[in-house]
């Protein structure tokens, strides 16, 4: 897998709202109602995860759930991750 260079990971933030680059990753805040809500959607996005083989750096605390995501083996971020991301902002919208 090709890492992407800073100006290809810029072009591809402007495709997906509330991301942002730093530290070799791709960087993403959610915040939900409630812990369950935010439970119930990592558990979504981890099924997604591990169907495309790739995880995601996170935390959460109560109601918010922070990612960051970078292909390891590249030592940066690569499709994989976008494509991540985007599986996310689709589970996202649909909670």
């Amino acid at each position: 897998m090709k890492k992407l260079t800073a100006s290809e990971i810029k072009e591809r933030l402007a495709t997906i709202d509330g991301w942002e680059y730093q530290d070799d990753a791709i960087h993403t805040k959610f915040e939900f109602n409630d812990f369950k809500d935010a439970f119930s959607v990592m558990t979504r996005i981890a099924f997604e995860a591990e169907l495309q083989q790739h995880h995601p750096d996170w935390s959460n605390v109560y109601n918010t759930l922070q990612i960051s995501l970078s292909t390891h083996d590249a030592d940066g971020v690569t499709d994989k991750d976008f494509k991540l991301a985007k599986t996310i902002e689709e589970i996202i919208e649909g909670a």
